[in-house]
Formats: C-alpha cells, structure tokens, sequence
C-alpha cells in the first residue's frame, strides 16, 4: 500500500525498554506520530484512557475484530491488542510518520500489507539484565516474572523478522541509534519522491 507517510514498527520483549524509547524519541522527533492501540488490559498506574491505549472489554473487542477494523491485533500475556486501520491508513495518506508500538506478532502482520513499513526490534543486553528490570518494576510475582522472562526469549528469536536490532544497553545511545533509523528512513528514495513530487516529476525519475 502506498503511502506518502513513514510506518515504524518497534517490538521488544517486556523489560527491554521499549516504551521509554518510543517516548523519548516523540518528544525529540516532532514529525513521529504514536498509534495508540486497543487493549483489553486493564490500565496501569498513571495511565489514561486515549493516551497509552484505548482501553476496551473483551465483547467491545471482539466486535471490533469482527468489523474489520484492526489493521493488526495479537494475544500477548492473557490480553489482546489491535491496532486501528482506518485511523492509521488516514494519518499514513496525510503524510504524516506514524510508529506502531506492537509485538512481533503484529509486526508479521503489518509488513503484509505495508512492505515498506520500517521495522525494528528492541534487545535487552542480557537476559540477567531483563530480569533485574523485570523485578526493579515491583510489580509483578517470582512466578510472573519467570513466565515473561521465558515469553521474552521466545519474543527475541524473532529478531531476525525486523530491519534494525537496537541493543538498549546505554539508554541514550539506544535512543541515538532509534533516531537514526528514523532519519534515515525519510531518506529513502521512495520518500523523498513522496515528499517532493514536482522535483521528482521534473527529474523524469521513473519506478
């Protein structure tokens, strides 16, 4: 599907870092825009409604689902998560950057329908490090945190799937390498000749 926006897509197993980055690269890159998907979870400390998901019941979902309107949606710890595909192909059309915080599950699935879509993966430097993160968190059982540290080694055997493999082990040198990929993506040629169509036009630049 052609589009005249970029779509990066991060994945990462719980405790790699993920969402801190994804924050931290919209506040320094204006032209990114956050998806903000669905979930059936329930809300976390300090989250809000619209923000960090669209909080749903599993009927509202499943209907949801049923309708078509997920672009992507995958089962991740007991919950699920989609992503809208009317609201993502419009900001796309609108040329606008969008990045898709998702699992690789839904990562698979969006690359069947936008090939050109920017992937990356997130990795933790260790698995000692994932579970000392895992548990700096306080907020989750021994049992849990064994359960997510095995679902995050199944997770990482997927990395080869993605584009980019960012190592967050330095924090900002993590979000140096994650800015890096966005600025190179608006790069590509693809890109630039969907930004500067009457340059391009002029050029004769053929497909």
């Amino acid at each position: 599907m052609a589009t005249t926006g970029n779509l990066f897509v991060v994945s990462a197993p719980s405790g790699a870092g993920k969402t801190t980055l994804v924050n931290m690269l919209l506040e320094r890159d204006p032209q990114v825009r956050l998806s903000v998907s669905c979930t059936t979870r329930a809300p976390r400390a300090g989250e809000q409604n619209g923000r960090e998901y669209n909080f749903v019941d599993i009927a509202a979902f499943a209907a949801m689902r049923e309708r078509g309107d997920f672009l992507e949606w995958a089962e991740v710890h007991g919950n699920f998560y989609g992503t809208s595909r009317e609201w993502l192909a419009g900001q796309l059309n609108a040329g606008h950057d969008v990045l898709l915080e998702i699992d690789w599950q839904g990562a698979r699935q969006v690359r069947r329908i936008f090939p050109d879509a920017v992937t990356i993966f997130i990795l933790p430097p260790s698995l000692a490090e994932l579970e000392r993160r895992l548990r700096g968190r306080g907020q989750d059982a021994d049992d849990v945190i064994q359960s997510r540290i095995a679902a995050a080694l199944g997770e990482m055997r997927h990395v080869g799937e993605f584009d980019f493999a960012i190592m967050n082990n330095d924090l900002q040198v993590a979000l140096a390498d994650l800015a890096a990929v966005a600025r190179s993506a608006r790069l590509r040629m693809a890109s630039q000749r969907a930004c500067q169509p009457e340059l391009f036009r002029f050029l004769e630049l053929k497909d």
